[in-house]
């Protein structure tokens, strides 16, 4: 093998900088989720990517960056709340519970930084900060004057309720709530979640 040929495969054996930093990212928003912040240390999340400590702190000096940088919501999810007050107000309810247990439960690339700052709020201010502004925001975006001056205040009431509803599931682990199938739950909620949001 000449030395040219084995420089070459050196260097498609070592990922580059921006290859590694995502797999460190990958491997935190999967830990975070699993663990929480309490339960992520930065030695387990450099094992999880199959790198050394110190190349995680070179990209994120601490584990609070770290965190911040896997809270990045995917635009899907952003999507999937903005869609939820287009339609007939009469299935509101219904949209709303479907989707959030879908953003919370569904799809990893969704799901996982939702439930990682869901984790950290309960230990960590950052990651309450970015839950309550996450939240928050979907609120303002959602709500619309035909729904009433009141709107957004009831729409946190309702988002609180479906936020309960994960930590009883994903949290706490509340047998009857874990075992639920997502249609049973949009049957019993969605009544309740649209007496709130529809005057």
């Amino acid at each position: 093998m000449t030395k040219e040929s084995t420089s070459a495969a050196r260097r498609g054996r070592r990922p580059g900088p921006n290859s590694t930093r995502q797999l460190v990212l990958d491997a935190a928003r999967a830990r975070f989720a699993s663990d929480g912040f309490a339960g992520t240390t930065m030695r387990l999340v450099a094992a999880d990517a199959g790198v050394d400590a110190a190349q995680v702190m070179q990209f994120f000096r601490s584990k609070d960056e770290l965190f911040a940088a896997v809270m990045a919501i995917p635009a899907s999810a952003l999507e999937r709340f903005d869609a939820l007050y287009e339609g007939a107000d009469e299935h509101l309810g219904e949209r709303v519970v479907r989707a959030f247990i879908t953003a919370w439960e569904g799809v990893a690339e969704e799901s996982e930084p939702l439930m990682a700052t869901l984790r950290g709020a309960f230990v960590n201010d950052q990651a309450r900060d970015q839950l309550s502004g996450f939240i928050q925001s979907r609120l303002r975006a959602g709500t619309s004057e035909r729904l009433g001056s009141d709107a957004m205040l009831r729409a946190g009431l309702a988002t609180s309720l479906l936020v309960g509803l994960v930590v009883g599931r994903r949290v706490i682990g509340v047998p009857i709530l874990v075992a639920a199938q997502t249609e049973e739950l949009v049957r019993v909620l969605a009544p309740a979640i649209q007496k709130i949001l529809v005057p």
